[in-house]
């Protein structure tokens, strides 16, 4: 399914420079969140990865790796190698490339409703962190290539082990315990993404933590200055003592709080959009002058539109997006399983098309 008539040319160094506004870049840079593992075993044709199969770690590994390479990206994106245990909700998956069922967080309950679950849960240790993946990856990394990779948010992990419901509830009436855990957090996943930077195959930190829905955030602004923007602000630090790129992943309306997080928080980018949000040239035209953007073809259209609909639309964003430089081509989220792959490759066909008017 690829274009054997295209030859990678990985250039970490020329993305960087594109994400932090140093000039236009002599073509369209690539950047994804993730691949869905259906959709990075349709396009290499090969079997998907067994769920949780140990055994599979490290040939899983080498065909992430193999796909970001052969599409034409400057990154690959992994995990941190620790993640929080918590009870998922299923249910059958109907995607074209299903996985057989999905999964997602209860909004009304979690593993910690009191200070006796919040003692009781099994938290991990940073020492607990498995780098081996990271360590496989950094071996055969091919030359120009960096990887991103993602330790856990702040705002997220507090909503999964609560459930939406009662931690919106326990911002006020249990502010000690959100404290509590917040501190727990910190304490386990600072020192991962310390580590992490530390490896030189390491370009920069993604943290995923989704902080809106389609018309506000998700808590209040000043919750999300107390408890939240510091540890983003801390991971982000740490990156930019190495010279490396901190990346903000989060769904929603964010703009009541997008000067905190460019002006105090200090991200180099921000990533993932939503048409019926605020279209991805919209938001660089108002904020593009200040931070790196990456993404913003739609999700709902690459999902049901045609590949003329999708290949007109990134040829709109590109117009609009590359002058100037700070722009990275990619979905608004990330390449979901139901995603028609067709779609997904003519969205980057048409990226690797563009040029300027």
């Amino acid at each position: 399914m690829s274009d054997s008539a295209f030859h990678p040319a990985p250039d970490f160094a020329g993305l960087r420079r594109t994400l932090l506004r140093q000039g236009e870049p002599a073509r369209v840079h690539q950047f994804e969140l993730k691949a869905d593992d259906e959709i990075i075993a349709a396009v290499l044709g090969v079997p998907p990865a067994a769920p949780r199969d140990p055994t599979e770690k490290d040939r899983w590994t080498r065909l992430q790796v193999q796909f970001w390479y052969q599409l034409g990206y400057d990154t690959v994106r992994l995990r941190c190698g620790l993640r929080l245990p918590m009870p998922r909700v299923t249910v059958g998956d109907t995607a074209a490339l299903s996985r057989g069922q999905r999964e997602w967080q209860s909004e009304s309950d979690g593993p910690i409703a009191s200070w006796d679950d919040f003692e009781r849960y099994p938290w991990p240790r940073a020492a607990d962190a498995d780098f081996s993946e990271i360590e496989l990856a950094s071996q055969i990394l091919p030359e120009g290539m960096k990887l991103i990779v993602s330790p856990y948010g702040m705002l997220e992990p507090l909503m999964w082990l609560m459930g939406y419901a009662p931690f919106a509830l326990a911002l006020y009436d249990a502010p000690d315990l959100i404290a509590a855990m917040v501190e727990r957090i910190w304490n386990i996943f600072v020192p991962i993404a310390d580590a992490l930077l530390d490896f030189d195959s390491v370009g920069g930190l993604i943290t995923g933590d989704d902080m809106g829905f389609k018309t506000a955030t998700m808590v209040a602004p000043e919750h999300l200055r107390r408890y939240i923007f510091p540890y983003h602000k801390k991971l982000a630090e740490l990156a930019h003592a190495r010279d490396k790129l901190y990346i903000l992943h989060s769904c929603g309306h964010l703009e009541t709080v997008m000067d905190d997080l460019i002006d105090d928080v200090k991200i180099d980018v921000k990533h993932s959009f939503e048409d019926v949000i605020i279209p991805v040239e919209q938001f660089k035209a108002r904020h593009g002058r200040r931070v790196g953007v990456a993404g913003g073809i739609d999700v709902d259209l690459l999902t049901r539109g045609t590949p003329d609909d999708v290949r007109a639309r990134t040829r709109q964003v590109l117009d609009a997006c590359m002058p100037g430089g700070g722009y990275a081509l990619g979905t608004g989220n990330s390449v979901a399983n139901y995603i028609p792959v067709r779609n997904y490759l003519a969205m980057l066909d048409e990226g690797r098309r563009w040029h300027p008017a």
